[in-house]
């Protein structure tokens, strides 16, 4: 795994941020696993689990504080770039596992779930 330089943060960032630059659509092609209704937000007093614009949120938030995000190499698309975060949300929980891919002007959201399910 490569760490992620800061122009490819920054346009992860700017996509995750404009709704209609943002997919989580499964296809044979490109898998998603986007689980954020199954995910508890330990930061929102109203909704008790995140959201599709919670998750987006999150993870944009997240890169724009410095977070660590890695490169890897995906199985599917073979050979196709990939990026992952892992993220404490709770001491009590297990981490939360993403993991993005970048697209002709749009970011596709590949995984949002607790690291326990592997993809």
């Amino acid at each position: 795994m490569t760490v992620v330089k800061d122009p490819i943060r920054r346009q992860l960032v700017i996509l995750a941020r404009r709704s209609k630059s943002r997919t989580t659509a499964f296809s044979r092609e490109i898998p998603t696993d986007w689980r954020p209704s199954q995910v508890r937000n330990p930061n929102d007093v109203l909704d008790t689990h995140f959201t599709d614009a919670s998750a987006w949120e999150l993870i944009a938030t997240m890169l724009e504080k410095g977070h660590l995000i890695e490169e890897v190499t995906l199985h599917k698309p073979r050979g196709a770039t990939g990026y992952v975060m892992q993220i404490d949300l709770d001491p009590r929980q297990a981490q939360l596992y993403v993991k993005l891919q970048l697209g002709s002007g749009k970011i596709i959201g590949c995984s949002f779930h607790y690291s326990e399910w592997n993809d």
